[in-house]
């Protein structure tokens, strides 16, 4: 059965973000950092090392959820971090909601 809801304490969900300079896709597959910015509805920070999506040529990042990462109710950001030897970016703060279980 699919599920479109992110609820809380799921454990392997993957959250994916996209590293852009404006509207131009950042080539991040060089980047010896790659870290995905949880920040919890608490406004405390998760930051988790993250993996790229394909190969980092089309700048995206995720993250696979495991035990105690969404473990609360309500709106989180996401936010990826990476550094190359060119340069280092931040991505856009994306949002997700996290959901209550019955």
């Amino acid at each position: 059965m699919a599920v479109d809801e992110i609820h809380k304490n799921d454990i392997g969900t993957t959250l994916k973000t996209t590293v852009k300079n404006g509207s131009s896709v950042v080539d991040i597959s060089p980047a010896t950092t790659k870290n995905i910015i949880l920040g919890k509805p608490d406004k405390t920070l998760l930051t988790k090392a993250g993996s790229f999506t394909t190969d980092g040529t089309d700048g995206q990042l995720e993250y696979v959820t495991i035990s105690g990462d969404l473990d609360q109710i309500g709106c989180w950001k996401i936010q990826a971090h990476v550094v190359t030897s060119s340069g280092e970016w931040k991505s856009d703060i994306g949002t997700f909601e996290v959901h209550k279980n019955i």
